[in-house]
This record gives C-alpha cells, sequence and structure tokens, in this order.
C-alpha cells in the first residue's frame, strides 16, 4: 500500500523537497482539514494532489467512558480492516493517545483479547500517524472537552516492534511536527529481541521510553502467559537492558517492565522476589503493575490486597514499583481489551 507522499510524488514528480516539509506541518495543524485549505501551496499544486486521501483512516464509532475521562475510537482503514485507538486523560489533566500499530496481532499473549483476532497485516506509516492527527482534530473539533495532547503510548493493538519501519516513520514524524518530545512518547513491546536489538544502533529510530511486557521472571510462568517466550529469554533480555540503560538511561529516561496481575498465576510472593531479584540485576527499571482487565480469555485479576503486598514486597527490596488505574474498562477500551468489536 502506497503512502501519501509516494502518491502525491507520482502526481507532481517535480515537487521540490520544502513542499513536503509545507505538507507536513498542515497535516498536524487540526485547523487545515484538506488539501484546498493549505495555503502555503500554490492553488494548481492542491488541484492536483487533491485525490490523495488527507485521512488514512475513518471513524466507524466513537465510546466515552462513564467517567468521561476515555474516549475509544473504531476506525476504518482504506481496505475496510478495523482498528481501535483510545484517549485517555492522564494525571496531569492533560490527554495521551493509546495508538495501535498491526490489526490484530501475532504474538498471542494468554490473557490478550487482541491476540484471540490473529494478525492480519501491519499498519502503514501513515495509518500510525493519522491516529496522533485525528485525535489532535478531535480535541480541536470538540473544545469543551478541553486539553492537549501530551503523550503517546504504543500500547494498542498489535506488536509495534513487529512493524518497525513504519512505528519508526510515524513517531519521527510526531517528534518534527508535533510538541511531543522523546520522552512524551511510550513504545511498548512484548520483548522482540531481534528488534530491540537493532534499535540499539539505530542512528534513526528515535530515543523514545520502552516498555518491556515482563509479566514474570520465572520462566516456565512467562512462556505460559506469553507464548512468544523461550528459555533463555529472560537473560537475553536482562543483557539488552543492562545495554539500552547504558546508551540511554538517565533520571527521566528509564525503562519500564510491565506486570498484568492475574491471580493465582504471577501474583504471589514467590513471584514478587523473582522480579525483585531480576530487575535488581539490571538497574535503572521501574515496575508498573496492570489490573487485569476483564475478557473471555479464562483469568481472574488479582484482589487488590494481593496487589498491595505484591508491590510491598517490591518496594522493600529496592523496586521502584507504581499501580495502573483501569481506564476504560467499562467500554473495553483498557490494557488487553482490543478487539474491534462493532458496536453503536
Amino acid at each position: 500500500m502506497r503512502t501519501r507522499f509516494e502518491l502525491i510524488r507520482e502526481l507532481a514528480p517535480s515537487i521540490e523537497p520544502f513542499r513536503f516539509r509545507q505538507i507536513d506541518q498542515a497535516l498536524f495543524a487540526p485547523e487545515c482539514d484538506g488539501w484546498n485549505n493549505i495555503s502555503s501551496l500554490p492553488y494548481e499544486m492542491r488541484e492536483l494532489i487533491a485525490t490523495v486521501q488527507w485521512m488514512s483512516l475513518s471513524l466507524e464509532t466513537m465510546r466515552k467512558s462513564a467517567s468521561n475521562d476515555t474516549y475509544k475510537a473504531l476506525l476504518k482503514l482504506e481496505d475496510g480492516l478495523l482498528i481501535e485507538s483510545v484517549l485517555m486523560r492522564n494525571a496531569r489533566g492533560s490527554w495521551t493517545v493509546c495508538a495501535s500499530s498491526q490489526v490484530g496481532c501475532a504474538m498471542g499473549c494468554a490473557f490478550c483479547a487482541t491476540g484471540r483476532m490473529g494478525l492480519k497485516r501491519n499498519l502503514t506509516s501513515d495509518e500510525i500517524t493519522d491516529q496522533l492527527r485525528f485525535w489532535l482534530y478531535f480535541l480541536f473539533k470538540n473544545p469543551e472537552i478541553g486539553g492537549r495532547i501530551s503523550n503517546v503510548v504504543m500500547m494498542g493493538m498489535g506488536e509495534p516492534l513487529a512493524n518497525y519501519d513504519n512505528l519508526k516513520y510515524a513517531m519521527n514524524k510526531w517528534l518534527a511536527y508535533t510538541e511531543l518530545g522523546h520522552t512524551n512518547i511510550t513504545v511498548s513491546s512484548v520483548g522482540f529481541l531481534p528488534r530491540l536489538e537493532q534499535m540499539l544502533s539505530d542512528m534513526e529510530f528515535p530515543h523514545i521510553r520502552m516498555a518491556i511486557s515482563l509479566h514474570s521472571a520465572i520462566p516456565e510462568t512467562r512462556k505460559a502467559i506469553v507464548p512468544t517466550s523461550f528459555d533463555d529469554f529472560l537473560p537475553k533480555l536482562a543483557d539488552w537492558s543492562k545495554r539500552y540503560l547504558a546508551k540511554f538511561g538517565n533520571r527521566r529516561h528509564h525503562l519500564t517492565f510491565e506486570y498484568v496481575m492475574l491471580s493465582g498465576i504471577n501474583d504471589n510472593n514467590t513471584d514478587a522476589i523473582a522480579l525483585a531479584k531480576y530487575v535488581n540485576g539490571i538497574g535503572n527499571v521501574r515496575v508498573n503493575l496492570i489490573p487485569y482487565n476483564f475478557t473471555d480469555m479464562g483469568f481472574e485479576k488479582s484482589v487488590n490486597e494481593r496487589v498491595i503486598k505484591f508491590q510491598k514486597t517490591l518496594e522493600r527490596r529496592g523496586v521502584i514499583a507504581t499501580r495502573r488505574r483501569p481506564m476504560g474498562d467499562d467500554i473495553s477500551a483498557a490494557c488487553g481489551q482490543l478487539a474491534v468489536k462493532k458496536t453503536s
């Protein structure tokens, strides 16, 4: 599937490079909602490229949580496939976009409804890029909602690093043409080691924050939860993590391990001690304890008392651990719930 700029080059092969910068600036300006409104482009050029899609996705349905702090958009792509993208109010009163990288997912994590869909295809660079544009336009057209987008997390549908080149393209566009800084973007990965290694030497991959979906520091338990895991995954991840932190780590650029709390699976004291030992062997790593959000995958969430005890066990051993606040679970917009169920 050709990108927006590839189509423009076909229609206007002699277009100057600075015109593409003007187009990019317009694409991220929500008050400019079409080619004809890019006043910096000559009228003849606007007419020439008018057949190129302004936005690579369109809204099918929008749902809002009862607490008014989460919006979930079901978005239709050019080929008719559907993805979900989420807008969440964050602790600073601004908004965080949770973007998708694939239609479905091939990782098959046991607790995740998206994995049950299987992988349909990677999103194009435009389709990733345009999810942020979609929400910028949404807030612009609904000023009564208020606030600005301060963060993007690649924690929606799919394994972002399995769509490495398109992800990289989109993030570089966001950094160049919005107010987002490097530490305002977080990529969540199941631990796709070949691409994690590539990141370390890729000068074009932006130095954003990384969050690794760990879910257990006990090899047998992790393989049961994350079927893409393998026997020596944990030592290999630890080695990569140390090299990542040596290259990029600082006070604001820590590494996060995500840990979904599953009742009777990975939430006992033995699990907590193993996790603390693993983290302490690496360095500047923070643990984010995530409540399991109900799906029909056969799991139960850990009770609050067990989560608090788990967190205290980590903290007594010197691990910085936070608990994620559930958001959007009443509209199936929370972690692990995105599965493009079309509702009105």
